[in-house]
């Protein structure tokens, strides 16, 4: 079969749908709150969209550029390094909301744990195939059993990433890390014993920082029991609860929604799925959900049909990357888990967070250029 000379249209449409419905309830979800703020109510639109003109301008560039060409070490390993540097950078500077995740220019701000995604899927992906290759003479071995030449080395990064974010302190976006490089191991052939001895690893440390914290602590019995204290920790999912719950099957209207006004919190980031599904209704928030599943589709099949292991890795990562976050926001939303700081993937309001998302996505569609 003969190669493909264009993009996949369903991923490239699915993205700019995304990013559209996006600015329009960045906007929706935000109008009020910018006003009160400072004094116009378009201030944060105008601040998302320029980052995502910044980030389709990206993606239509990469679309353009041989995903190969990533695999050159002097790229792979001064990424790591420059993520990792920036990640201990955020600790040397003055806080904001009592974390230390965001590195600041005036109005401008960089969140290095968003980098931090992409940098892991390139380093795993770069690493691994090095690996596959290198052991290809023995056509008998499995290379992800090879534990002090393989494993170790790809999940020491890992886990120092893991470390750092966790330490600013964001543990949401940790695990989406950590469930990112999860399936590039497991599509590398990492066998399953393996998740498990992780798995049981991690146990004791997430319990001391699910229930040895306090406000992490309180979150989870918000989840448990929202209405134990519904003016206290259980208020942001009841918030939540209520506006999926108001907005029926075709919602209140666009811009007519009540609970951004100041009851639900964070309205145009982490609860804007909340906005979209009570003033979109049903109709809407099913809208959203389809076209990340059809993101989801068409990734793996990306991923499934590239012959060559570094692209398969990277598809699988950045699908990942994208869905996973989808999945995790919109189940904070629905109170299907606890409430955690995940953005949904080119609709929240977040300029680092829809610029690598865009980016990531621009090298994804090349990917599914070089399909057979």
């Amino acid at each position: 079969m003969a190669k493909r000379v264009s993009v996949d249209g369903w991923l490239f449409t699915v993205t700019l749908l995304l990013v559209f419905v996006g600015l329009v309830m960045v906007f929706s979800a935000s109008a009020v709150m910018a006003k009160e703020r400072f004094g116009s109510a378009s201030t944060f639109l105008f601040r998302q969209l320029a980052w995502a003109v910044a980030g389709l301008l990206t993606m239509l560039a990469l679309m353009r550029v041989d995903y190969r060409h990533y695999k050159h070490p002097a790229l792979v390993f001064s990424t790591i390094g420059t993520t990792t540097l920036l990640l201990i950078a955020v600790f040397f500077l003055d806080r904001s909301h009592n974390t230390h995740r965001w590195i600041r220019f005036g109005s401008f701000s960089l969140q290095p744990s968003e980098l931090a995604k992409p940098a892991l899927i390139l380093f795993l992906a770069f690493f691994l195939e090095n690996r596959f290759k290198s052991i290809s003479s023995n056509s008998g071995l499995n290379s992800m059993d090879d534990i002090r030449n393989t494993l170790l080395p790809a999940a020491v990064p890992v886990a120092v990433f893991l470390a750092l974010i966790v330490l600013q302190p964001d543990l949401g976006t940790a695990i989406a890390c950590a469930g990112i490089a999860a399936s590039i191991f497991y599509i590398a052939g990492l066998r399953l014993r393996y998740f498990g001895y992780s798995l049981l690893a991690a146990s004791l440390p997430l319990y001391y920082l699910l229930f040895h914290v306090s406000w992490r602590r309180e979150r989870m019995l918000a989840f448990m029991n929202p209405f134990a204290d519904p003016q206290g920790r259980g208020f942001h999912m009841i918030q939540s609860l209520i506006a999926v719950s108001t907005g029926g099957l075709t919602g209140v209207g666009l811009m007519e929604g009540k609970q951004k006004l100041f009851y639900l919190p964070e309205p145009h980031t982490d609860f804007i799925f909340a906005v979209i599904s009570e003033e979109l209704g049903l109709i809407g928030a099913v809208f959203v959900v389809t076209l990340f599943a059809i993101f989801l589709v068409r990734g793996v099949r990306t991923a499934l049909k590239i012959e060559d292991p570094f692209g398969r890795l990277l598809a699988t990562g950045i699908t990942c990357m994208v869905c996973l976050q989808a999945f995790i926001n919109v189940s904070v939303v629905l109170g299907l888990l606890p409430t955690k700081g995940i953005p949904l993937p080119f609709v929240s309001y977040g300029g680092s967070s829809i610029f690598v998302m865009l980016l990531c996505v621009g090298v994804l569609l090349n990917i599914s250029k070089q399909i057979e």
